[in-house]
């Protein structure tokens, strides 16, 4: 056996053996870069939406929004309102809640594994009405895809890649789902690798 051929048959079986690591390990692994990057960050954002600047406000509080939603959310017809919460419609009401209680509530049901692919289906969504919101409705420089620089466009392809891939893989072995039986066992991939 050549260099060549040795070397091209490790190679073959190292694939092998991570195709079956991957299986139950990289459901878990992205839910677990998700927890580590993005919970925090959301849980953040969602939080300036129901509680002061004191952090003083009660658990009850959590459901009245700091007029600041309105302003994260609707900054043009907010302004236009007179940074009056009360002269935007019910409908503006209604969407700044679903998207604050989506804020908390999706993130965690990621983390946990319950639920996975419908949550991670609607962060995707979430973070596509976010980029337009910063975009159009703040004036943040989105900045473009392949241009060696790392922008705001760069950054949300990435989330929305790893949401993708929750999406497509579920939750995996380790999860609520598995338990809840919600998400069957992933079949072994007799195609890719014939015994």
């Amino acid at each position: 056996m050549t260099r060549l051929n040795r070397l091209t048959a490790i190679h073959a079986d190292l694939s092998r053996r991570l195709d079956r690591l991957s299986g139950p390990l990289t459901p878990l692994l992205l839910r677990a870069g998700f927890a580590a990057t993005l919970l925090g960050y959301f849980w953040k954002s969602a939080g300036t939406k129901v509680f002061d600047r004191q952090g003083t406000e009660g658990i009850f509080d959590i459901l009245t929004l700091e007029s600041g939603v309105y302003a994260q959310m609707f900054p043009r017809q907010f302004e236009a309102a007179g940074y009056d919460p009360s002269k935007l419609s019910a409908l503006h009401d209604l969407i700044a809640y679903a998207g604050t209680l989506a804020e908390f509530v999706l993130p965690l049901l990621i983390v946990m594994g319950l639920l996975t692919r419908l949550s991670a289906l609607g962060m995707t969504g979430f973070v596509i009405v976010q980029t337009a919101t910063d975009v159009l409705g703040h004036g943040a420089d989105p900045g473009r895809l392949f241009d060696a620089r790392y922008d705001l466009i760069d950054e949300r392809t990435l989330w929305v890649m790893l949401l993708a891939l929750l999406v497509l893989r579920g939750a995996g072995a380790l999860s609520l789902d598995r338990l809840a039986g919600l998400e069957a066992p992933q079949a072994p991939d007799t195609l890719a690798h014939p015994a």
